[in-house]
């Protein structure tokens, strides 16, 4: 499996922007297809989006669509999540995730099998 070491959340207020990261370790993301979830208090964990392993296919929750961008540096082995336009109901911990085969990409937390430990970003009105 692939370590992986989320930053980069914290406490903002809605219509700000946060980039979250995720570096990894151990394996090589590039074989990887990766993701970004996010779970609130009381709520299951939420798909946020996920990127194919070279990058070619991304998507989106619906929730985030258009604010939020997913991205890649293979060879720097991290991955960010660019959240602009932050809103209340954005507030969550938010999870890194790995998973395979790289050239697809999965909405369901079954589809990956290495995860971080998590950020915490909260926005406030």
């Amino acid at each position: 499996q692939v370590r992986l070491v989320e930053s980069g959340g914290g406490q903002v207020q809605a219509g700000e922007s946060l980039r979250l990261s995720c570096a990894a370790s151990g394996r090589t993301i590039a074989n990887y297809r990766m993701a970004w979830f996010r779970q609130a208090p009381g709520q299951e964990r939420e798909f946020v989006g996920g990127i194919s392993g070279a990058g070619a296919v991304a998507i989106y929750g619906d929730s985030v669509k258009g604010r939020f961008t997913i991205s890649r540096d293979n060879a720097k082995n991290t991955v960010y999540l660019q959240m602009n336009s932050l809103e209340d109901e954005d507030t969550a911990v938010y999870y890194c995730a790995a998973g395979d085969p790289p050239w697809t990409v999965a909405r369901v937390p079954g589809g990956y099998d290495s995860w971080g430990q998590g950020t915490q970003v909260t926005v406030s009105s």
